[in-house]
């Protein structure tokens, strides 16, 4: 793993500092192209996304960290920045700039979307080469092991830190290969970046009245909706210390959960409203 990779005077720069900056950058391209194919906003309105979405992932992430272990220096701390903290405030500061601006939330979030799962598969790339965010001990051939790191995966440092079960005769020193779950993740997110930007390209070149299900908000209901699916699957396969609910599930994954009855109850309010004015049109 690299824990840093060269110095500017005082400040250490590390991978995972490097990817946070690509996938921003990359996020603001790909949501730039989005825009311009659904045909919503201009270049400073995907400037000002970007800006609002940045801070409030920064913070947002941040402040989740020190929330969930009680301890309000990890603000100050280099590392820590959790996901569910990051998009939940995000999503808001956002949803505030798109009222504020009076853009169309649901076409606007239609270009968020395929942007969102392709700077969270950039931002996994730094989790990998810091070592971080990995998964549970396993004996797949594709398993890595992780001697620096946050938290290095020696069987002593995973009972301790995640409550790992290590069997007997195992030393607790000894480095374990464990799910590599950064790239499990990148390469799902690679793969709602696809379908969100086929669904963008399809949705434009169809030209006429878009059916129901091409309404805009429909490719924003799918992405954010496979990306929460995605998080609660990984989470079952990630070295964790928040089981909190049957000490089987994280808190992540009742995130996931809640986001996703969310969309699914704006799918069905979508759908209803549909029927409704197609009846009132007879």
């Amino acid at each position: 793993m690299i824990p840093e990779l060269f110095h500017l005077g005082p400040i250490p720069i590390s991978p995972f500092g490097i990817s946070l900056v690509a996938a921003f950058s990359i996020a603001f391209m790909q949501l730039r192209w989005g825009m311009r194919r659904i045909g919503v906003g201009t270049e400073d309105d995907a400037n000002s996304i970007l800006l609002a979405a940045a801070f409030g992932a920064i913070v947002g992430g941040k402040g989740y960290y020190a929330l969930l272990y009680g301890d309000w220096r990890l603000l100050y701390s280099r590392g820590g920045i959790v996901y569910y903290g990051s998009f939940l405030l995000a999503a808001l500061f956002v949803y505030v700039l798109l009222r504020r601006r009076s853009l169309p939330v649901a076409a606007v979030a239609d270009a968020v979307g395929p942007s969102l799962a392709a700077g969270y598969a950039v931002g996994r790339v730094g989790c990998l080469l810091v070592g971080d965010d990995y998964g549970v001990p396993t004996d797949k051939p594709w398993g890595i092991s992780f001697p620096h790191g946050p938290i290095p995966s020696r069987a002593g440092d995973m009972e301790r830190n995640f409550g790992v079960e290590i069997p007997d005769g195992v030393a607790h020193d000894a480095l374990l290969s464990v799910h590599p779950t950064q790239i499990y993740e990148t390469l799902i997110a690679l793969c709602i970046l696809v379908i969100g930007r086929r669904l963008i390209i399809r949705h434009r070149s169809a030209g006429g009245t878009p059916s129901l299900a091409w309404r805009p908000g429909a490719i924003a209901l799918l992405t954010f909706g496979l990306l929460a699916v995605e998080r609660f699957l990984v989470e079952f396969l990630r070295a964790k210390d928040d089981r909190f609910f049957a000490d089987t599930l994280t808190m992540a994954q009742i995130i996931s959960l809640a986001i996703v009855a969310f969309l699914c109850g704006l799918a069905l309010r979508r759908r209803s409203s549909g029927s409704t004015a197609d009846a009132s049109g007879r």
